[in-house]
């Protein structure tokens, strides 16, 4: 089973990129899919997650800018990201099959190596 994670790259702040997570080995379809993110000298925090039904969960800091969409025919996850700010600079992970709470990297059973954002002003 491999997550693959890609489309970060050096934005302007105001920007926007989409950001992919590439599932194979097995569908992923039913189960609890998330992204969340590393910024420099902080600790990996929850940004978005989605599961069956369509249920979409939100840090709160990034409602309204980020959305969380999955197209189960390509099992790919995606990230949208509108009005990009210096503080959304980091490493974006995706993450799949939570064993406990969506919102903690811990439970995740499955990871994807990385992708850099890098907002500049």
């Amino acid at each position: 089973v491999q997550l693959q994670a890609f489309g970060g790259g050096l934005v302007q702040a105001g920007g926007f990129l989409r950001l992919s997570c590439a599932a194979s080995g097995r569908s992923f379809s039913s189960i609890i899919m998330g992204w969340f993110r590393q910024g420099p000298g902080k600790e990996r925090e929850f940004v978005a997650a989605i599961r069956s039904g369509d249920y979409r969960y939100y840090q709160d800091a990034v409602k309204g800018r980020f959305t969380i969409s999955r197209d189960n025919a390509k099992n790919t996850m995606y990230l949208q990201i509108d009005n990009l700010k210096r503080e959304d600079t980091a490493v974006y992970y995706c993450a799949a099959d939570p064993s406990g709470s969506y919102s903690a990297p811990g439970t995740y059973n499955y990871w994807g190596q990385g992708t850099q954002v890098t907002v500049s002003s």
